[in-house]
């Protein structure tokens, strides 16, 4: 093998090897799953790529301080405005939430590797706060 071929090769090799990383970094789903608790807030905001960002307040008990109680933030992004403008008309409400984990955030889908994309549950618009 000359070294043209060797070198095309290897630059071959090399492509694959970072478009490889680059789908399991940001675009291969990690995980999946549910999270219940109290909708603290749906910001949109960002200096060069704006994106919708939120937390939901989980309480919980501590095992290692017997009878403590300790509240869980759940840090997220949401790149659907649909549903982050329906996630800021019920803050401070109990919500579940339905979110994909990747392994690494991308500037123009949000600050966090959680991005939720829909709602599980939540309670009508029209009944009062909790």
């Amino acid at each position: 093998m000359n070294k043209k071929k060797f070198r095309n090769w290897t630059i071959i090799v090399l492509a694959a090897a970072l478009v490889l990383f680059i789908y399991f970094r940001f675009y291969f789903v990690f995980g999946e799953g549910v999270k219940s608790g109290e909708l603290n807030y749906v910001v949109y905001k960002g200096m060069v790529f704006k994106t919708y960002e939120g937390k939901l307040i989980q309480s919980g008990i501590r095992s290692k301080t017997a009878g403590s109680i300790q509240s869980y933030e759940f840090e997220f992004s949401v790149d659907d405005e649909q549903l982050a403008k329906r996630l800021m008309l019920l803050s401070g409400r109990t919500v579940e939430l339905h979110y994909k984990e990747y392994f690494g955030a991308l500037p123009w889908r949000g600050f966090t590797k959680f991005i939720v994309d829909s709602i599980v549950s939540a309670p009508s618009l029209d009944s009062a706060p909790n």
